[in-house]
């Protein structure tokens, strides 16, 4: 297992609000205004954002001003960039919560121990968190839904997660 990003997603842009530089920020931390606590922020492509203020909240989204954006045009121009912050500066979590970049790469197992795959990502789409598994061998993906039942067990220390796959899931 490779060892864990040393940066984590905490949110995305989400573009312009207003004339006058501030951004919508989509925030994905648990209490989604401390996304200004974590700076500086950064892009995939390693730009940094040493200050975030929280001016209010848009719909889905809250608004910021960040250094360095003073324009509409600024503020278009970060649409749908990533956000990532140090993972020395966010909170450690219980024993039963991970950050998604913790789980990139896991080897996963069922519950007699056979190798189903390796997890690709963590997807979220509302309802709850599936797991995308690409399987042994590279012929395929399943998706996992990551819920107790179905992921007893996640190891970080091992670099392994036990999961007993719902019928027909293969």
């Amino acid at each position: 297992m490779s060892a864990p990003s040393s940066r984590i997603v905490v949110g995305a842009f989400g573009g312009a609000f207003g004339v006058k530089g501030e951004v919508r920020l989509k925030s994905f931390c648990a209490d989604p205004i401390a996304i200004g606590d974590y700076t500086p922020l950064y892009t995939a492509d390693g730009r940094a954002f040493a200050t975030i203020v929280i001016t209010g909240q848009a719909s889905n989204a809250l608004t910021a001003r960040v250094d360095g954006v003073v324009t509409k045009e600024d503020a278009d121009a970060l649409k749908g960039c990533e956000l990532f912050a140090e993972r020395d500066k966010l909170p450690s979590l219980p024993d039963d919560e991970y950050y998604y970049a913790d789980l990139v790469g896991l080897l996963v197992v069922d519950t007699g121990g056979a190798e189903i795959g390796r997890v690709k990502s963590v997807q979220n789409h509302g309802a709850s968190d599936i797991l995308e598994v690409t399987k042994s061998g590279g012929d395929g993906v399943i998706l996992l839904p990551f819920t107790r039942a179905i992921v007893p067990t996640v190891d970080l220390t091992a670099g392994r997660i036990v999961a007993d796959p719902p019928e027909g899931i293969e």
